[in-house]
């Protein structure tokens, strides 16, 4: 269940990049940020249920910075 819901997100973030490197337009930095940081969270996950605390640590506390930026976003936009 986690390794689908790891490819949907990473898609879902290579399709807000990709179309924001493509057209310049980065109006969708803040969805890339939660979707990157969804992405982090299940990759963290994954590492703690594979006995890997510590990079699953460090992976969850990308997810917790990437959403503060993602929100932060878009209160102030």
């Amino acid at each position: 269940m986690l390794k689908i819901l790891r490819y949907v997100l990473s898609v879902i973030t290579l399709v807000f990049v990709s179309y924001g490197l493509i057209t310049k337009d980065f109006k969708f930095g803040n969805s890339m940020f939660l979707f990157f940081g969804l992405t982090m969270l299940v990759l963290g996950i994954e590492e703690i249920q594979r006995e890997r605390k510590v990079m699953g640590g460090l992976l969850i506390a990308v997810f917790f910075f990437s959403i503060y930026v993602s929100i932060e976003g878009l209160l102030i936009s």
